[in-house]
C-alpha cells in the first residue's frame, strides 16, 4: 500500500494509514528521501498515528528515513506513536535514538518551524 505523501508549505507530510510490508516501508523510504530533493523541503513529518504495532524493521526504517533526510538537509520528525506502540516498544528494546518525535500532526509542525526558524502556522483543530 503506497503511503500518501503531502506537500505542506516547506515540509512534507507521510502519514501512514494502515499497517506497512517491508517492502511498503522501503518504498516510503526512498520516495521521502527523492521528494525532500525534487521539492526543496525543508522537513518531513512521518504520521503514524494509524500504527497499532512498530515491528524492529519499522522502527530502524523511521530511524534511517530520519537520517537519510537529515544527510538531504532537511528535517523530520515522527509523530502519533500511541501509548500501547511505545509501551511495547520499549519492553522491546526497540528505539529511536537520535530521531525527534511529537504527540501530534500540529505539534510536528510546530517543531520543525521552530528548527527552520520560520513561523508555525496556526491551525483550528476543527478543520482537520
Amino acid at each position: 500500500m503506497e503511503v500518501p505523501i503531502l506537500k505542506q508549505g516547506p515540509y512534507l507530510i507521510a502519514s501512514i494509514q494502515s499497517a506497512l510490508s517491508d517492502a511498503d516501508l522501503v518504498q516510503l523510504r526512498d520516495a521521502l528521501v527523492e521528494q525532500v530533493g525534487r521539492l526543496r523541503s525543508r522537513g518531513v513529518i512521518v504520521d503514524v498515528t494509524a500504527l497499532d504495532v512498530m515491528d524492529s524493521f519499522a522502527t530502524r526504517t523511521l530511524r534511517d528515513i530520519t537520517f537519510m533526510i537529515r544527510l538531504r538537509g532537511a528535517e523530520t520528525v515522527i509523530v502519533g506513536i500511541q501509548p500501547d506502540v511505545a509501551f511495547t516498544m520499549v519492553q522491546l528494546g526497540l528505539k529511536l535514538e537520535g530521531v525527534p518525535t511529537a504527540l501530534d500532526l500540529e505539534e510536528g509542525i510546530t517543531f520543525l518551524s521552530k528548527k527552520d526558524g520560520s513561523p508555525a502556522k496556526e491551525t483550528n483543530s476543527r478543520e482537520r
